[in-house]
Order: structure tokens, then C-alpha cells, then sequence
């Protein structure tokens, strides 16, 4: 290699200025590289190249992830702080009720705990694939302590109201939101990718223990003690999440050499893979639909039991603790179903009982009966959001995995918080029979949402980091901040073989755009009939080289797949643009 030049890509000096006319806008690059990629000298990982994988039968038992010291601690601290948040949930929603009576306020709690998940989950999805996970958790909960504590000073002081309640209770469902990415991709650090479906199960099952045991345990002390004792316990429950954190701690991310990422291009990098992952949309766009609809039952709850069934404070916890006691049941043996069943099966069966779990709730005042159908529900659920986050999970590299995440939440949780606020109006100017109803109807109505967003779990060459096609060299690196950088890569095509060659080359656009490309189009030389131009346009230099990084093993095959139509002897030739103006 010469003598100051670095090993990205050779930079031409006193390169011409050349003006390229994109679909929208004129823009002039300089070009930084004659470098003509002799991709086919370059050392490629192809298919057959490839080991093969070893052959797994993937365990069945959600108990064998427990063998892991450290997912066995978070799970453990995890549980007991899942307990706490539903105890003061419980107590907060319940005290809307005798406090106020009103429908629409007792809806709001649910609104409260959930609505941060949507304003901050994709910005704490971020800052836990970029920062310190760790100190990212452990700050969270601390504030979450000390609004627990206040909280329940106040209330314990008389001072406190319903307002009181709503607020501190948005501000402790702010600090869950921005701890839960970080802490949902520890929880995945902690075990095998292939044991990760199992981890997420056992977690679900945790949470949705929480969901049956907290609220009992809430509307036992809320009679014995009064409501703001839970948000006392909660305090402890927090702390001993802290503790968790400071035991076993996050796994650091791994050293890079590429630019940090800042939190608005994290943003936008995350929204860009989902909007181009067709298997993620899909399952972000289903997970709103069932969760906006469901979240009527959930939110209406406080209504049924006081309304409906005319129960009190614990009797509104055994409402809760039947819907977690099917979710943990059903969690027991969702990964045997997923394997005998599938995804759609299982989603399709749990939206239809979901429905019907609605329709009785509205119409029956026979309590009983709905705590057998409440039990059913709580199964359905269990087994369609934990079906949707496992999909979900599998589906994206490590280095989106926490915004990934980040969204599941804030499509699940910010529909479900819309979703109350919705059902609980509606139920006030209409009736708690016409909510229940319409959701039902809107939940069977998910169902069509099947054949143009199809489920799947990722396969692992989706989701594994490719060794780089060729190294780049330069001799005077631009600026992580430089750009637009257009790229042009020229094929010599078969000529036979043109319109294969622009099919298999149209499937490069969804990976382009999803590791960063603004824009995306293959043209063909007026001049050269059989010569084609890929060209794509980046934001910046430092977006181009985590693109780059990005690229996966199955990425790596479609470009195989794309080179294998040039013409005998001929390699792909690669150029680079900066704009100047």
C-alpha cells in the first residue's frame, strides 16, 4: 500500500466535478474514487463457502434457560418489580374509581402507565444500543423510586387527588419506558440466540404472573392498609431491580471504530429498518392492531368489576389475577404450540377467543362466567403478544436489537394506551356493552390483516454481520459528517440474461434501504444495453460506513446471487461521490 493512504478507499486528487440528476433534485458530487472494486478478486463469503450450520432440535422447556446464573438473577428481580408496577397500577386505578366513578378516568391509568411507552420508547431504544446500558437503567429506577416514595407520602398525608395519581403514575410509566429496551436486551444477552424464544416466553410469563399476583396483592392491602400502601411496596420493588442491575450488570457493547451514532440518526436508522424489513413491519403492524383492540377488555376492567359485576377492591384483583393466571398457564406451553401449530395458527385462534372473552364481559353479570372466560383471555393473550415480541426478536441484528424492541413496545404499549383512553370514552357516551362490542369487532377484523403482513421468525443468516466484500482505502478521509456519498456500482450483464439479472437485482433495494440508503435506483446505459448502474445515495460519510457494517450473510448471498450474471472475466466496478454543493 503508498505511503499515506488510509484503508477505506483511494481518493483522486483534482477528481472532476460531475453533476448526476437523481428523481427530484440536481446535486454535485466529488468524486472520491476512481477505485474500480475488483469485486470478483476480492475474498467472498459465499453460500458454499459457508459452514454449514449444526443440526439443533430446539428445546421445549422454558425452564432450561434458568441454568444461566445471570438470566436467573434478572428474571428473579425482574418478576418482583413486574409485581410492583401492577400493584400500583391496580391501586391507581381502582382509587380513580371510588375517588371520581368516572369510566374515562379509570381508563386514563391505563393511558398514564403506557402512553410514555409511546412517546419514548424508540429514543430509550437508542440510547441503549449507544450508551451505557447499565447507568441508563440504574438512573431510571432511581427516579422511579423517589416518585413512588412522594407518591405515597402524599397520599398517605391526604394531600394527594386524582390528579396527583395520574401524574406521578405517568412519570413512573416514563422511567419503565426508558429502562425497558436496555433491560430486554440484556435479558437477551444473558442466554443462546437459540434459547432466546424461551428466554422471552419465561419473561412474559413473569410479567403476566405479575399481572395475577399483583393485583390480588394490591386489593389485599388496599382493604386492610389503603391504596397508598402498594406504592410504598412498589418503592421496594424497584430497588430490588437496582440491585439486579448492579449484580449483574449489561454486557458492554463492542468496541467499534465507527463514528458514535447520535440519537436522532439512531432514531431514524431504526425507523428506516422497520419500514424496510418487510418481516419486522409485518409484525409491528399486527401487534397495533391486536393491542389497540384488546386493550378495551384491560382498560375497562376497573368498569366491569365495579359496574357489572358490582365487586369491590379485591374483587377487581381476582379480575386481573384471572387474565395473569392464563397468561402464565398458557406460558407453560406456548413454544410446543408455536412448534406443532405456527405463528398464524396461534395468533388467529387467540384473537378469536380474545373476542369472545369482550363480547361475554359485556353482556354477563354472572361473575363465575367471567372469570372462566377472563382465565381464557389471558391465555390468548399471553400467547399472541408473546408470539409478536419473539418474532420480533429473532428477527433483527445485534445492532438494532434494543430499537427493535423499542418499537414492539411502543407499537403494543402506545396502541394500548390510545387504545384505553378510546375504549373508556366511547364507553362513557355510549355504554360499557357498545365498547366491549366494537373492540370485539375490531379484533376479528385483525384477522384480514394476515395475508398482506404474513408472520415469520428471522433465520440467523438474516440476522448475522457479513465479513466486508472488499477493503476501501483513502487518503484523505472525509468527515463523519460529509455528504450526501452516492455510490455507483456498474454491472456487465449476459444479455440473454438481462431480465433475470434486474429481478435479482431489484431485492438489493430493501437491504440498501434498510441499512441507510436515502434513495435506491439500477439504471441501464443508453450506450451499453447489457451494462447496468446500481446507485444509491447515504446521508452522510459516517452512515455510509455503518451501512457498510451492517450488511448480513444473507446479504452477502443476494449479491452472489446478482454477480453471478456478468458476462465471463468481467468484475463489478464501484465508484464514490461526495457532494459539494
Amino acid at each position: 500500500m503508498p505511503r499515506g493512504v488510509r484503508r477505506y478507499f483511494i481518493l483522486k486528487q483534482n477528481a472532476p466535478d460531475i453533476t448526476r440528476r437523481d428523481q427530484r433534485a440536481t446535486v454535485r458530487y466529488r468524486t472520491i474514487g476512481p477505485c474500480s472494486a475488483k469485486r470478483d478478486n476480492c475474498p467472498v463469503t459465499t453460500p458454499s463457502s459457508l459452514s454449514p450450520l449444526p443440526p439443533h432440535a430446539p428445546s421445549t422447556s422454558i425452564w432450561s434457560t434458568m441454568r444461566h446464573r445471570s438470566f436467573r438473577g434478572l428474571w428473579g428481580a425482574g418478576a418482583v418489580y413486574f409485581i410492583g408496577n401492577a400493584m400500583q397500577t391496580m391501586a391507581a386505578a381502582w382509587m380513580m374509581v371510588e375517588l371520581t366513578g368516572s369510566s374515562f378516568l379509570a381508563a386514563l391509568v391505563q393511558t398514564a402507565v403506557f402512553l410514555p411507552m409511546f412517546l419514548l420508547s424508540l429514543p430509550a431504544g437508542v440510547l441503549a444500543d449507544i450508551t451505557d446500558r447499565r447507568r441508563l437503567i440504574q438512573a431510571a429506577l432511581v427516579v422511579q423510586a423517589i416518585t413512588g416514595a412522594l407518591l405515597a407520602i402524599l397520599l398517605l398525608t391526604g394531600v394527594g387527588g386524582a390528579a396527583t395519581v395520574l401524574f406521578f403514575i405517568f412519570v413512573a410509566g416514563s422511567c419503565t419506558a426508558l429502562l425497558s429496551p436496555a433491560w430486554n436486551s440484556s435479558i437477551a444477552d444473558s442466554v443462546p440466540r437459540d434459547e432466546l424464544p424461551l428466554a422471552i416466553t419465561t419473561v412474559s410469563i413473569a410479567y403476566n404472573a405479575a399481572r395475577a399476583v399483583g393485583p390480588a396483592l394490591a386489593g389485599v392491602v388496599f382493604s386492610a392498609l389503603g391504596g397508598a400502601w402498594n406504592f410504598a411496596l412498589a418503592v421496594l420493588s424497584t430497588l430490588a431491580m437496582w440491585w439486579s442491575i448492579k449484580r449483574w450488570p449489561p454486557r458492554p457493547h463492542p468496541p467499534s471504530r465507527l463514528p458514535a451514532e447520535r440519537l436522532w440518526g439512531g432514531m431514524l436508522s431504526a425507523l428506516r429498518f422497520a419500514w424496510h424489513s418487510q418481516t419486522v413491519l409485518a409484525q409491528l403492524v399486527r401487534t397495533v392492531a391486536y393491542s389497540g383492540a384488546g386493550s378495551a377488555l384491560w382498560a375497562l376492567l376497573p368498569v366491569i368489576g365495579a359496574k357489572q359485576l358490582n365487586l369491590g377492591a379485591a374483587g377487581y384483583g381476582l379480575l386481573m389475577g384471572c387474565l395473569g393466571t392464563g397468561a402464565v398457564l398458557v406460558g407453560l406451553v406456548i413454544g410446543r404450540l408455536r412448534l406443532r401449530f405456527g405463528l398464524e395458527a396461534i395468533v388467529g385462534t387467540g384473537c378469536v377467543v380474545f373476542a369472545t372473552v369482550m363480547v361475554i364481559a359485556a353482556f354477563s353479570h354472572w361473575a363465575p362466567l367471567v372469570y372462566l372466560a377472563l382465565v381464557c383471555g389471558g391465555a390468548a393473550w399471553m400467547a399472541v403478544m408473546s408470539t409478536f415480541n419473539t418474532a420480533t426478536q429473532t428477527s433483527v441484528p445485534p445492532w438494532v436489537r434494543a430499537r427493535a424492541l423499542a418499537m414492539h413496545t411502543l407499537c403494543a404499549l402506545g396502541s394500548f394506551a390510545l387504545g384505553s383512553a378510546f375504549w373508556g370514552a366511547l364507553s362513557d357516551i355510549f355504554g360499557l356493552d357498545f365498547a366491549l362490542c366494537v373492540a370485539a369487532a375490531a379484533m376479528g377484523g385483525g384477522l384480514l390483516l394476515a395475508r398482506p403482513f404474513p408472520l415469520r421468525m428471522g433465520e440467523k443468516m438474516e440476522i448475522t454481520q457479513a465479513t466486508q466484500w472488499e477493503e476501501l482505502f483513502i487518503k484523505d478521509e472525509p468527515a463523519p459528517e460529509a455528504g450526501p456519498v452516492a455510490v455507483e456500482m456498474a454491472y456487465l450483464v449476459r444479455p440473454e440474461e438481462s431480465a433475470e439479472f434486474l429481478e435479482a437485482v431489484s431485492h438489493l433495494r430493501a437491504p440498501r434501504r434498510r441499512d441507510g440508503a436515502t434513495f435506491w435506483r439500477i439504471y441501464r446505459d443508453l450506450a451499453n444495453p447489457s451494462r447496468f448502474v446500481e446507485r444509491f445515495i447515504v446521508t452522510s460519510w459516517a452512515d455510509y460506513l455503518h451501512q457498510r457494517a451492517r450488511a448480513t450473510l444473507a446479504d452477502q448471498e443476494l449479491e452472489t446471487r446478482v454477480r453471478s450474471y456478468l458476462q465471463p472475466g468481467v468484475s463489478v466496478t464501484m465508484q464514490h461521490y461526495l457532494a459539494e454543493r
